[in-house]
């Protein structure tokens, strides 16, 4: 897919010190990622097991130059509920903190609806911190409702 000159491909093992330092660019993340040269393995292990889901998809958005500007993981969830309807889940939404306002994460939320469609989801779910006030109003203006409160049990 390309947008405005914005390209969205599946990410390789080489995207991903670019991804983990976009993670990692927010009040939330900087305490919850290790960016670091090389950056530990367990990322390399993450990438490996989402990159071997074919119910995941690990996307990262390119500019002209194919350098990462945006990143998102957009989840395809078979399950019972509603008569056995798919859902998608989309996590990790990140655009380089440099050049979000631009449109970025607007391309990559529309590619993640467009393929959520085109694998038979009925509905598609994804969580923000109630902190991301800007990010709320990013997704209400995208036509995401606020429909359940989420909660966190880390381990």
């Amino acid at each position: 897919m390309n947008m405005a000159g914005i390209t969205i491909r599946r990410a390789t093992r080489d995207d991903v010190p670019s991804i983990v330092g976009m993670l990692a660019d927010d009040f939330l993340g900087k305490d919850r990622e290790r960016v670091e040269d090389p950056l530990p393995q367990s990322y390399y292990d993450a990438f490996a097991r989402v990159d071997a889901d074919g119910n995941l998809q690990l996307v990262v958005a390119c500019d002209g130059a194919d350098n990462v500007i945006g990143s998102l993981q957009l989840c395809i969830l078979p399950g019972l509920s509603s008569q056995g309807a798919v859902r998608a889940l989309i996590e990790d939404v990140r655009v380089d903190g440099k050049l979000r306002g631009q449109g970025i994460g607007e391309v990559l939320l529309r590619w993640a609806i467009a393929e959520s469609r085109s694998r038979g989801c009925h509905l598609i779910e994804l969580l923000t911190s109630r902190a991301r006030v800007d990010a709320q109003r990013f997704y209400v203006n995208l036509g995401f409702t606020e429909s359940h409160a989420g909660m966190t049990l880390r381990l």
